[in-house]
């Protein structure tokens, strides 16, 4: 392991270099070179951290610790988590920790780093969201459960304190049924955007999911509609990927006037395949739509993903389980829609008068 001045570049002048051994994962020693520090501080920090890197020693910077994580991570996730989780960690954890090594990190940084956090404002004076704290608290603590697993980092400082924020946000919006008959009769005269709009409403699925569909992900024979991908914009890039769970891959069975609807929607596109996009428009112009729409109405605005909330208080109406709706929607477990259930407080007035009819009737007998 050496730190050599080193005349490589006439133009550059004098520079440094690094020759260090490491043995890798097969026992095989390896030589490895890297030029052009321009400062032999500079050299000795980087031979340091990358020879930590190698020997999972856990006095190694935090910074290069970040680098070995994502570098980890980004195969076995998928390309949009992994950019949302690289966004938060360079913008939230690195410029706070990038100066510590991975082992001197103590809670009493975790109880620092957190505070910063909430004092932060966004352009409009306004701190973060619960939600987004949360998703910025368990970024680190993940970070830190990814050292203890696989580099034998002794504990996660994070665990000694409370998270940031909550999981779930405000309490969701939704649009009951003659709500959403108001909205959709000022979509009738932009085709695309009042088919759009019918398939959330009526089938529950995301928005992502709507935007990634195809001709051919519709069976209008047998009335199903298939969900097997999403669409979405990962730094400026348009990709189609598989769905955000497993639970997601579904077959969704369609009433009859959703099937004559598409089949309308589908003749009215010339040259329309198979294999086409049939919404090939952008969450932009939906919210923009929703806007619109909502105010022509004269309802309240919800987001585009309250109506997944929408159809789901609508099945919850027509007495459909949990289970039941969990299914049609993707959800991982019945737990998730569970928390629907207060979406349509009209059904607890039903259940008391059910109930006081019960009483009575017996009372009768």
């Amino acid at each position: 392991m050496a730190v050599f001045k080193d005349k490589w570049d006439v133009y550059k002048g004098n520079a440094w270099r690094v020759v260090c051994y490491y043995t890798d994962w097969r026992g095989e020693r390896i030589r490895h070179e890297k030029r052009g520090f321009p400062t032999k501080r500079e050299a000795a920090e980087y031979e340091h951290n990358f020879l930590a890197k190698q020997t999972k020693d856990i006095n190694m910077s935090f910074s290069a610790f970040i680098d070995t994580y994502l570098r980890d991570m980004k195969p076995q996730i998928k390309k949009s988590t992994y950019a949302n989780k690289e966004k938060i960690i360079d913008k939230h954890i690195r410029p706070f920790f990038q100066n510590l090594s991975l082992a001197e990190i103590t809670y009493t940084h975790i109880l620092q780093w957190q505070n910063e956090i909430l004092m932060k404002m966004d352009a409009d004076g306004k701190g973060y969201s619960a939600t987004y704290l949360r998703s910025i608290n368990n970024q680190l603590t993940a970070m830190f459960n990814h050292a203890v697993k696989y580099y034998d980092l002794p504990k996660n400082p994070c665990r000694a304190f409370k998270k940031m924020g909550k999981q779930h946000g405000p309490e969701m919006l939704f649009w009951t049924k003659d709500e959403y008959m108001k909205f959709i009769e000022t979509m009738k005269r932009k085709p695309m955007s009042y088919y759009a709009f019918q398939i959330l409403y009526w089938t529950g699925i995301r928005c992502g999911e709507l935007l990634a569909l195809t001709k051919a992900d519709f069976d209008l024979d047998k009335k199903t509609l298939r969900i097997n991908k999403t669409y979405q914009v990962v730094n400026g890039e348009e990709m189609v990927t598989s769905p955000k769970t497993e639970k997601s891959n579904r077959t969704i069975e369609l009433p009859q006037f959703i099937c004559d609807e598409m089949q309308d929607y589908f003749d009215s596109i010339y040259g329309l395949d198979d294999n086409t996009r049939i919404f090939p428009c952008s969450k932009h112009y939906l919210h923009h739509e929703m806007d619109r729409g909502s105010k022509e109405a004269g309802v309240k605005r919800i987001r585009i993903h309250d109506l997944r909330h929408s159809s789901c208080a609508l099945l919850i109406s027509l007495g459909y389980s949990p289970i039941q709706i969990a299914e049609r929607l993707g959800h991982e477990n019945s737990t998730i829609t569970d928390r629907y259930a207060h979406l349509y407080p009209s059904v607890q007035r039903k259940m008391a008068d059910k109930l006081d009819e019960t009483f009575n009737k017996s009372q009768e007998d």
